[in-house]
C-alpha cells in the first residue's frame, strides 16, 4: 500500500498542469481548527452543466515520457521523480476511493511511453475495467495521446464520458519549437475521429435505441497562453475554429507556468499570467453565448486582449456608434452587446417589455450591473451621460481602479495622505 501511495503523490501532484479538468492546483493546508483541506494534487473539482460541483481523481497513468516538450514538467530530459501505475492498482485505487464517497469520477491523463498505441491502449484499459469488471457509471475523462490509431480512439469513447487531445501551442511553427516530436497532424487526426465518432453516435442513437454511446460528454482541449509569442487573436481564432468546425465543448486556458526555467526556448516570466488568461476565458464566454465574433473581439489594430478591462467594455468603447441602446426597442442580439447585461437579464428584458416600458429600477431588479449599463442604454427616465456625450477615450478612466492614497509622513501619531490630481 505504501508504495501505491508514493505513487499517488507523484502521479496525482504531475497531473496538476493540466487544467482541461478544471480546478486544481490549490494548496489550504487544515492546521486542525477547520474543516476539509485543499491539497495542489489528487482530488480536483469540475462543474456540470446543471451547475453541480463533481469531484474527479486526477491522475496521471505514467509520467515516463519519450517526448521533450519545453514547457512540460514531465519531459524526458528533467530530472524528476518517475513513476507508473499497473492498470489494475488505478483501477482498484479508483474504486476504494469511490467507495469512501472522495470522489464521483476519474480524470486520466499519462505521458507517453513506448509508442502514443501503446499508451492509448493502457488508459483505455482501465477505463474498461472500470465499466465492464466493476460497473462502474461514475464520470471518467480521458486525455487523448496525440498520433493514437482512430480504432483505438474509438474503443476509449465508448468507455469514456468525456476525450480531450490537448493542442497546447496556439500555432504550429511555435508547437514544433517547442516540441519538435509534435505537430498539428498528430493531434486533430484524433480530434477528427472523435468528432465524427460523436456524429455517427448520434445519429446510430436515432434509429436504434440501443446503440452505444460515444463519448457523451464531448471532447475538449488545452492552449498554453504566454509560452510562446502567439496573439490573442491568433489564439481566438484557433479556439472558434475548433467549436465551429469540431463542436468542442470547452476550450481551456493555462496561462503558463514558468518550470523549465533554463530552457532558452522559452519566455523568462516570473508568474503565469493569469490576467491575461481570465480576458481569454471572458472573451471564449462571449463567443460561446453572446454571439461575439473573433474580429469584434480582436482585430489588426487590438491583436492582444485589453488587460484593464474586460473584452465585452473594451469592444463598446471601441464602437461608440452602436450606443446607446433603447432597451425598450433594441434586439436581443444588440442588449447583449451592452456592459453590464447577461443573457439571463437580456431574457427578462425582452419578456418583459411586452407588458410596459422598463425603467432603470426595473433594470436592477432584473440584475442589470446599472454602473456600467447606464453609459451605454436609454430607457424612460434615465438620465446618465452616454458614451457619446462623455467619449470613447475618457470611458475608460471611469471604469479603472481608483488608486490607493499614498502616505506621506507620519507626525506626532497623526497620519497625512497625499492624494492624486
Amino acid at each position: 500500500m505504501s508504495d501505491v501511495l508514493k505513487k499517488l503523490e507523484i502521479l496525482a501532484g504531475a497531473a496538476k498542469y493540466d487544467v482541461s479538468c478544471a480546478s486544481s492546483g490549490s494548496n489550504r493546508g487544515n492546521k486542525g481548527k477547520g474543516i476539509g483541506n485543499a491539497s495542489p494534487w489528487g482530488i480536483c473539482h469540475s462543474f456540470t452543466e446543471d451547475g453541480r460541483c463533481v469531484s474527479l481523481l486526477k491522475i496521471m497513468l505514467t509520467n515516463h515520457c519519450m517526448y521533450d516538450c519545453a514547457y512540460c514538467v514531465n519531459r524526458k530530459s528533467n530530472d524528476v521523480p518517475r513513476t507508473a501505475f499497473m492498470v489494475n492498482e488505478l483501477v482498484d485505487l479508483t474504486i476504494a476511493f469511490y467507495r469512501r464517497n472522495y470522489i464521483e469520477g476519474l480524470f486520466l491523463s499519462s505521458g507517453v511511453v513506448k509508442s502514443p498505441d501503446h499508451t492509448m491502449s493502457l488508459m483505455t484499459r482501465v477505463a474498461k475495467e472500470l465499466r465492464t469488471v466493476h460497473r462502474y457509471n461514475g464520470y471518467i475523462h480521458l486525455k487523448s495521446i496525440p498520433g493514437a490509431s482512430p480504432e483505438l480512439i474509438r474503443e476509449a469513447g465508448l468507455y469514456a464520458d468525456r476525450l480531450s487531445v490537448n493542442i497546447e501551442i496556439p500555432s504550429e511553427p511555435n508547437l514544433k519549437m517547442l516540441a519538435p516530436e509534435k505537430d498539428y497532424k498528430s493531434i486533430l487526426t484524433p480530434m477528427n475521429s472523435i468528432h465524427q465518432g460523436i456524429l455517427v453516435s448520434k445519429e446510430d442513437s436515432r434509429k436504434f435505441r440501443s446503440a452505444p454511446k460515444f463519448v457523451p460528454a464531448g471532447q475538449s482541449t488545452q492552449l498554453i497562453v504566454g509560452a510562446t509569442p502567439d496573439t490573442d487573436r491568433q489564439i481566438l481564432t484557433l479556439a472558434s475554429g475548433l467549436y465551429n468546425h469540431q463542436s468542442l465543448k470547452r476550450v481551456y486556458y493555462s496561462g503558463y507556468i514558468p518550470i523549465n526555467k533554463s530552457d532558452s526556448r522559452l519566455p523568462a516570466l516570473t508568474a503565469p499570467p493569469l490576467v491575461r488568461e481570465n480576458r481569454l476565458y471572458q472573451s471564449d464566454w462571449l463567443m460561446r453565448f453572446y454571439f461575439f465574433r473573433v474580429d469584434e473581439i480582436v482585430n489588426d489594430s487590438h491583436p492582444n486582449l485589453d488587460l484593464d478591462i474586460d473584452p465585452k467594455l473594451s469592444y463598446a468603447i471601441r464602437n461608440p456608434w452602436m450606443f446607446p441602446v433603447d432597451i425598450n426597442k433594441a434586439p436581443f442580439e444588440l442588449i447583449l452587446r451592452v456592459p453590464g447585461i447577461g443573457v439571463k437579464s437580456a431574457k427578462l428584458i425582452l419578456t418583459s417589455r411586452r407588458y410596459g416600458r422598463i425603467s432603470s429600477y426595473q433594470l436592477q431588479k432584473m440584475g442589470v450591473v446599472m454602473k456600467r449599463a447606464k453609459y451605454f442604454i436609454t430607457c424612460n427616465e434615465l438620465a446618465s451621460p452616454t458614451i457619446n456625450e462623455i467619449k470613447p477615450e475618457n470611458m475608460k478612466q471611469l471604469f479603472l481602479p481608483k488608486p490607493e492614497p499614498k502616505r506621506k509622513d507620519k507626525l506626532a501619531g497623526q497620519l497625512s495622505f497625499t492624494f492624486p490630481d
